[in-house]
């Protein structure tokens, strides 16, 4: 059965530090019952409370206005979770294609929502081939989803159940942007003609912005805005700005925060800091004329899933930070940025050893995560004072 309680997990804590790329190791264990909940950090000591457990495999995560959250499982569930109850699902949704990595994956709201009640939702769905990434949107009504419809696809259909990317996020424009990846086909990342491996955007019906840098460029696919792309399972939209920032998972390292704009070229798999699984380099290195640097990138792998900026009251100087899930690195990792660069790096809740899928802000200026396991929860970070 799953629960909705808010309990505060008490571990043991150890930090860690990246400065200028170097990983400096600092651990605060804590003896005494009185502060065994408490986890210190660099700028803020905080506490863990557990909102919902025995999530299976939670992906993605939204905030009604009241506050009630949306949390997506990736078997292919949609739950509404209101705190100190058990999460309640969501009928009509689309069926899914459960394998490896697909599933049931983001969600977000219209910008319009409290008129109009749309929310939108990324999967993998089934078609000639396989399947491929999928957003669908329709009406929540109460523990409902009504007139759903599916406004955009992934054209080519493959198999296997690697890197369908899935992140979903309003610009400041109010276009819809979708995070896609290249299905364990790195070639594919290259073609234009070709949805796997971009970064994609359309309007909130689905139709494809006038702007849009290739809308008029019959050798590519119109909804693309960014290419290049390995499997971005991260978007944040920057505060006070129109500026999209992604996190891309590498192969064996290499994993990349980049700021995406219209019509670059990121490189993969023409340019990578990471190495093939087996252990060798993977195509022409790690630059190349007319194809973006990462802002910052990772060896070895974080594996980063969810990204936030964190501009909230709670926690007064994360203010500005940029926060990105680690899978391989079970930890949060706390970022500061001066302009578009990364001046320093924390690795948070590394002792907690859980899997981070997504991070956002809530409503209420606190820090709420998605842990990624058969038994995955949905956890709140709140301040010690």
């Amino acid at each position: 059965m799953r629960l909705a309680l808010a309990n505060t997990r008490s571990i043991k804590v150890l930090s860690a530090v990246f400065t200028s790329g170097a990983l400096v190791a600092g651990a605060a264990l804590l003896t005494d019952r009185a502060s065994a909940d408490v986890i210190k950090s660099e700028e803020h000591d905080f506490r863990i409370v557990t909102l919902a457990d025995n999530l299976e495999h939670p992906w993605g995560l939204a905030f009604l206005p009241d506050g009630t959250m949306l949390v997506t499982e990736r078997p292919g569930r949609l739950n509404i979770v209101r705190e100190g109850e058990a999460p309640k699902p969501v009928s009509g949704v689309p069926e899914v294609v459960e394998s490896g990595q697909g599933g049931m994956l983001d969600v977000v709201l219209h910008p319009d929502f409290e008129s109009n009640q749309l929310i939108y939702l990324s999967y993998s769905g089934a078609g000639e081939g396989g399947a491929g990434t999928e957003v669908v949107r329709g009406r929540l009504e109460g523990d409902a989803l009504t007139d759903v419809e599916q406004i955009f696809a992934v054209e080519a259909k493959s198999g296997g159940g690697r890197h369908f990317g899935s992140r979903l996020m309003f610009g400041a424009d109010g276009m819809l942007y979708i995070t896609s990846g290249d299905r364990g086909d790195p070639d594919r990342a290259q073609d234009l003609k070709d949805h796997a491996g971009k970064v994609i955007r359309v309007t909130a019906d689905g139709e494809v912005p006038d702007d849009n840098p290739f809308k008029d460029n019959a050798d590519a696919h119109p909804e693309i805005y960014s290419w290049g792309h390995r499997n971005p399972q991260g978007m944040a939209l920057q505060p006070g700005t129109n500026r999209i920032w992604t996190v891309e998972h590498g192969p064996r390292g290499g994993d990349e925060l980049n700021l995406v704009e219209a019509g670059t070229n990121f490189g993969w798999p023409v340019i990578t800091y990471g190495r093939s699984y087996a252990g060798f380099s993977i195509g022409e290195g790690t630059s190349k004329s007319g194809m973006a640097q990462p802002v910052t990138y990772w060896v070895p792998s974080i594996s980063p899933s969810g990204l936030a900026f964190y501009d909230g009251e709670a926690f007064p100087e994360w203010e500005g930070n940029l926060f990105v899930g680690g899978l391989s690195a079970r930890a949060l990792i706390r970022m500061e940025l001066v302009g578009e660069r990364v001046v320093h790096q924390e690795q948070l809740l590394v002792d907690y050893d859980e899997r981070v899928r997504d991070v956002r802000q809530g409503p209420d200026g606190l820090l709420y995560l998605l842990i990624d396991d058969s038994e995955g929860s949905l956890i709140r970070l709140e301040p010690v004072s």
